[in-house]
């Protein structure tokens, strides 16, 4: 009888990926499940990213040991960011976890996690260069929608941020295996691809010596079942003509950027090391808005940063104000350690920091609500997700929500409706955050 393994994923989507990827690995040898009470070995894929993202990681650890304490289960296997990042502090003072891992051991997760079933401990921390890029992956995401991240690592070095440091340098898979990998999803049933890096914009720079995302979308284009690809972290500094074009002219690609800009203030930008300033940022907002037809803009914004004035910080409410963005979510400045900027003077205190970004979140919501009556009456695609069986109502999403990060559709039909299909929706009212639409058939 194969022993049972558990997986638990945190963090963003491309450690989902990551985790996916080892899912693959492992099902032939173990017997997964999807309840941690019914396994003997329990992996925690943690993200280590902010201050909030870690917390989360270690209460889920904590929460598996008081299962391994009662008897429950019989092994905890750390990986991830967090394990990546602080390798020696979990053992030490988490001892009751059997197994602590580097990104660059995950290729190694069938005998890691045999050796713990063993009765053996591992702590292993190998070249995180080391973490496969590509392979078989078990889907943790609806069937009909896949993440498929192009490259891994970032080359920014962005002062707040520590994926450098845990993740490497930006490594560009090639164009010829994700095409592969894009077309067996599709074959699969995957209608929704949603493109994922640190920095998607810069995919290619590192392996071809040039921009390749717009050469990669149109390739992906070709890919037959497909009906949507979706960009995530669309970075100012090369969203170049060219893929501007390329997403306009492509009738695959969403018209949906996210654009993580996290500041307006050229100073605060500065000492970021990014580049822009309230006026090229509030230029670049309006050429997506001129060239993509419908485009929806999401944006990331980073409040109290160090040194942050007042000023910097009335800069960034009047960008906000100005920008009128779609979608948009901001954080307040969680110091990293190891990090540029959590070395820096003038550190903010956290009432400032939380007072700044919820004052940045309510001036969005007003604007977010405003733009949402502004599709009253509009008739849409809606891709369905499933049924909400607790309302009796089937839910979805159109071009401009992305999965598990926007609103959806509720959606208003006497017809049975499958996951992954595509229906024409009037939008006929708002809920909360999510649109409200009668099905046309």
């Amino acid at each position: 009888m194969k022993q049972k393994i558990a997986m638990i994923g945190l963090g963003c989507p491309k450690n989902q990926v990551d985790a996916e990827l080892m899912l693959a690995r492992l099902a032939p040898q173990f017997t997964i499940v999807g309840e941690v009470a019914d396994a003997d070995l329990v992996i925690v894929n943690t993200c280590g990213f902010i201050e909030d993202a870690k917390r989360e990681a270690i209460e889920t650890i904590l929460q598996c040991v008081e299962l391994k304490n009662a008897g429950v289960i019989r092994k905890i296997l750390v990986t991830g960011c967090l394990a990546e990042r602080y390798q020696n502090q979990i053992k030490d003072e988490i001892p009751e976890v059997d197994g602590v891992i580097g990104l660059g051991k995950n290729g190694d997760i069938v005998a890691v996690c045999r050796s713990l079933l063993g009765g053996g401990n591992v702590c292993d921390f190998p070249d995180k260069y080391n973490l496969p890029l590509s392979g078989a992956r078990v889907l943790t995401t609806m069937p009909h929608v896949a993440y498929l991240k192009i490259a891994e690592g970032c080359s920014n070095n962005c002062t707040y941020c520590a994926i450098p440091s845990i993740r490497g340098k930006m490594r560009s898979r090639p164009v010829e295996d994700l095409v592969a990998e894009a077309g067996e999803l599709a074959a699969n049933g995957v209608k929704e691809l949603v493109i994922i890096a640190q920095d998607v914009t810069k995919y290619g720079l590192d392996l071809y010596h040039k921009l390749a995302l717009p050469a990669l979308l149109r390739e992906l284009c070709k890919i037959d079942g497909l009906r949507w690809i979706r960009l995530l972290y669309c970075y100012p500094d090369c969203l170049t003509d060219e893929l501007i074009d390329t997403i306009a002219a492509e009738e695959k690609i969403c018209n949906y950027i996210d654009l993580p800009l996290q500041h307006a203030d050229k100073t605060v930008l500065r000492n970021m090391h990014r580049a822009g300033d309230e006026e090229s940022l509030l230029a670049l907002v309006k050429k997506l808005r001129d060239r993509i037809p419908g485009v929806v803009i999401r944006t990331t914004l980073i409040a109290g940063f160090p040194g942050e004035t007042e000023a910097q910080f009335e800069t960034l409410e009047r960008f906000v104000k100005e920008a009128q963005f779609d979608r948009l979510g901001c954080f307040a400045y969680s110091a990293e350690e190891g990090t540029v900027a959590a070395a820096m003077d003038n550190q903010l205190d956290e009432e400032t920091k939380a007072r700044r970004a919820e004052l940045i979140m309510q001036t969005q919501y007003d604007i977010f609500c405003e733009r949402q009556q502004r599709h009253i009456g509009k008739v849409y695609d809606v891709l369905v997700d499933g049924f909400d069986e607790e309302n009796l109502l089937y839910l979805g999403r159109t071009y401009m929500d992305c999965i598990e990060i926007d609103a959806q559709v509720i959606l208003s039909t006497e017809d049975e409706l499958l996951p992954g299909q595509f229906v024409k929706a009037k939008i006929t009212g708002v809920c909360d955050a999510d649109l409200v639409g009668e099905v046309l058939l």
